[in-house]
């Protein structure tokens, strides 16, 4: 007979454990276990088991639940020795990156030392040299001032022989050769003058322009020593100096901050403005000494040229009348003759009215013919030539009539011109000789036209 002991489920064997860090963890497969049933009529196993089966797991559930929290286990172990060999590595891989970007920044920081102190001795120089330059440059601004006072004597003696010489009655006031180079004397003096008031403020602007280049120089200077020492500070700095703390905020880069391009070539072009501007100096030095020498040189010859004409003037003066006589006499003949000749430019203007007026009237009237008879016949064709051909003929003697009157304006203002010159006589040779002549020894020498004394 089947008892309970029938009902029994069958022995299933264990699964194997899997070998520890060879294989990851995993499910195991679901086994189905079947219990062995009493189907025979009398069997009452299946009513005394119906209330409490599917309340609870089975035992392979159990041993399986088992086996993967120890694959569990064994897995998360391995990853934190990989976890800890990896943190290991990764700091002492971070160590030796510090290290070799700490020696890198301090060889980068060296270089920059070199570099700025390069760029400082430089800037020195520089402003050096810009001071001397600016020293010699004051010098020569000095002769200038001096040559420009010295010139003020001579332009007194040209201007005092010219009023001098305005005082002489006429008919002898003529404007001769002597006046010719006493007013070229007075032009030359006062081109002089303001080619000396012109470089004047020319070795101002530069000595302007010296200091102010010297003075970004310095500026820049002072910069590049202020960074020196700063980047000498930061080249001290170490892992064990006292003085080091956080900046979070400094690790950016400022927007207006340069390149190494560009703070090199702000340096090179200060240098180069600088240099350019002692060049100028210099050569406005050399300048300033050519001007001096043809200014002084220039004064002397021309001084000699006014003396010569004064003394040849006294022996023209008789012949310079009668020849401005000669000409005043054909200009007043060729006056009478254009005047003349003006009035029958008039009067042929005048016969041209009546001509004229017959033409407009015949054209006039026959404008009135009835209908067809308005015809553009040979007749109308050649009054309206005529009367273009009178008024082509009219025009012209107008204009002919005007520069006839432009030239006898010419030929008038050229007789009061004449008229003028011829009045020069009796007191000329007594102004030119003892007033112009004598006041002319007072001229100043070379030395001090040229702004030594």
């Amino acid at each position: 007979a089947a008892g309970p002991a029938a009902m029994a489920p069958a022995e299933v064997p264990l699964p194997k454990e899997p070998a520890p860090q060879a294989v990851p963890a995993s499910d195991l497969p679901m086994k189905v276990c079947e219990v062995a049933r009493n189907t025979r009529a009398d069997s009452s196993s299946g009513l005394a088991t119906a209330g409490f089966r599917t309340a609870k797991h089975l035992l392979p559930e159990w041993r399986q639940s088992a086996s993967a929290l120890y694959h569990q286990a064994s897995a998360g172990r391995q990853q934190a020795e990989r976890g800890r060999a990896e943190a290991k590595e990764l700091a002492e891989r971070a160590a030796a990156t510090a290290q070799r970007a700490q020696q890198d920044s301090t060889a980068t920081l060296s270089q920059r030392l070199r570099d700025t102190h390069f760029w400082k001795a430089e800037l020195q120089k520089e402003i050096e040299d810009l001071e001397a330059e600016t020293g010699l440059l004051a010098a020569q601004k000095l002769r200038l001032e001096r040559a420009l006072d010295a010139t003020e004597v001579p332009y007194a003696i040209a201007t005092d022989n010219l009023q001098c010489r305005e005082r002489r009655q006429p008919p002898d006031l003529v404007g001769d050769e002597v006046e010719r180079e006493l007013l070229k004397e007075a032009e030359l003096i006062r081109n002089i003058q303001e080619l000396l008031k012109r470089t004047l403020m020319q070795a101002g602007n530069q000595i302007r322009l010296n200091r102010d280049h010297k003075e970004i120089c310095e500026m820049d200077w002072s910069d590049k020593v202020e960074t020196y020492n700063i980047d000498d500070r930061c080249g001290r700095y170490s892992n064990q100096s006292t003085n080091i703390q956080f900046h979070p905020g400094s690790v950016k880069l400022e927007e207006s901050a340069s390149t190494p391009e560009t703070w090199a070539k702000f340096s090179h072009d200060n240098i180069y403005r600088a240099e350019r501007e002692k060049l100028a100096s210099i050569n406005l030095r050399a300048l300033i000494d050519n001007i001096l020498h043809d200014v002084s040189e220039d004064l002397r010859m021309q001084c000699a040229a006014v003396n010569e004409a004064f003394a040849k003037h006294c022996e023209e003066l008789d012949d310079a009348k009668h020849k401005l006589e000669h000409h005043l006499k054909k200009i007043l003949k060729e006056i009478g003759d254009q005047e003349a000749n003006i009035a029958a430019l008039k009067q042929a203007i005048k016969d041209k009215e009546a001509p004229m007026k017959v033409a407009q009237t015949r054209l006039y009237d026959r404008s009135f013919r009835p209908n067809v008879e308005l015809c553009r016949d040979e007749t109308q064709f050649r009054l309206i030539s005529e009367a273009e051909e009178l008024t082509q003929s009219i025009e012209s003697l107008k204009k002919k009539l005007l520069e006839s009157e432009q030239s006898l304006r010419n030929l008038e203002d050229t007789r009061m011109n004449l008229e003028k010159e011829i009045a020069v006589k009796a007191n000329s040779i007594f102004i030119d000789r003892q007033k112009c002549m004598a006041h002319r020894t007072r001229y100043p020498v070379v030395l001090k036209l040229a702004g030594y004394q």
